[in-house]
């Protein structure tokens, strides 16, 4: 029986999370049927732009992200201090802009008939308030608003009904900074380890490419969560956007098989403040989504969230335990 969601989901132990989800039997999210010869490439536009889409309406970043053929990647930072903040309008125009609410929250959107809404329907708009914050800062929420979109316009597209992705999406938890890198990177290198692309700024409809486009103009992508070394915290990731790229293209270059690993001294910022081990680093970022189970991360928090949330079975290779302390 599948681990309830609320048991792999704790925003006291990590707002970081890697979630995977798969398309059922031979259904195609992307690519080209050998079958039929139909090419199904348009619908990783379809993923990227709702990505986008629904990062500025929740409270969760995105970190990373991949489309490939049959599943997609995304690497996410659920932000609930920041939908706390919110005031009960940004709350519902956020909601509105996915879903239709009802009428009264829809009234209370219209500067002209606010005033005129009793204490009654006020209150009632505030229950619904409270309800819509905590469904925006919602993993299960984003993922759904994700998946069920895709889902309906493939359908509609493929003129059928039924099941598009499997059962539910796949959520690992990034317990600290070291699972958080290692996943970011794995994402990142998705398309170049399955062969759709050379390297990562061919790697289309991906986090990755994003990133480096961005930074050929000085800039970093506002849909992206951002990068700084000098500022971490809630609002940005762990390191310097340049150690990052960096990391990526030379772990890149590691994993093909008619190169040997060499990662030069200009990444070693990273590594050494991360303290990864070479050999363990190049093991985890080739497979990240099949070393572990649910959890990524220190072992002080496996252990936190075994108590309190029922978990009993953390699973891994031996080299992805001794790198992230399992």
């Amino acid at each position: 029986m599948p681990t309830a969601r609320k048991q792999l989901v704790s925003l006291q132990d990590t707002p970081y999370y890697h979630c995977v989800s798969r398309c059922v039997r031979r259904s195609f999210l992307c690519g080209t049927d050998v079958y039929t010869g139909i090419s199904y490439e348009h619908r990783r536009h379809w993923v990227e732009k709702r990505l986008l889409e629904l990062s500025q309406a929740f409270a969760i970043d995105i970190c990373a992200f991949a489309v490939m053929t049959n599943h997609t990647h995304v690497v996410l930072h659920v932000d609930a201090q920041k939908a706390s903040d919110w005031s009960t309008l940004e709350v519902l125009t956020r909601w509105h802009c996915l879903f239709g609410g009802t009428e009264l929250t829809r009234r209370y959107c219209d500067d002209d008939q606010r005033e005129n809404l009793t204490k009654i329907e006020l209150q009632q708009i505030e229950n619904k308030t409270k309800l819509y914050r905590n469904r925006l800062a919602d993993l299960s929420w984003y993922m759904r608003s994700l998946n069920e979109y895709i889902a309906r316009e493939a359908n509609k597209e493929d003129q059928c009904t039924g099941r598009f992705w499997e059962g539910r999406f796949k959520s690992q938890a990034l317990l600290d900074e070291q699972a958080l890198m290692a996943c970011m990177a794995y994402v990142d290198l998705n398309p170049i380890r399955s062969g759709m692309a050379k390297t990562p700024e061919q790697s289309d409809f991906t986090s990755i490419q994003m990133r480096i486009r961005a930074a050929l103009q000085g800039t970093q992508p506002q849909r992206l969560k951002p990068f700084d070394a000098k500022e971490v915290g809630l609002h940005t990731l762990p390191c310097h956007l340049n150690d990052y790229l960096e990391l990526v293209e030379f772990t890149g270059r590691a994993i093909r098989a008619d190169k040997a690993a060499a990662i030069p001294a200009s990444s070693d910022t990273l590594l050494q403040r991360l303290g990864i081990d070479l050999d363990n680093w190049m093991e985890l970022t080739q497979g990240f989504e099949y070393q572990f189970c649910h959890l990524a991360g220190r072992l002080h928090s496996l252990q936190h969230c075994r108590q309190t949330n029922g978990m009993h079975r953390i699973r891994g290779s031996g080299n992805a335990k001794r790198l992230l302390g399992a």
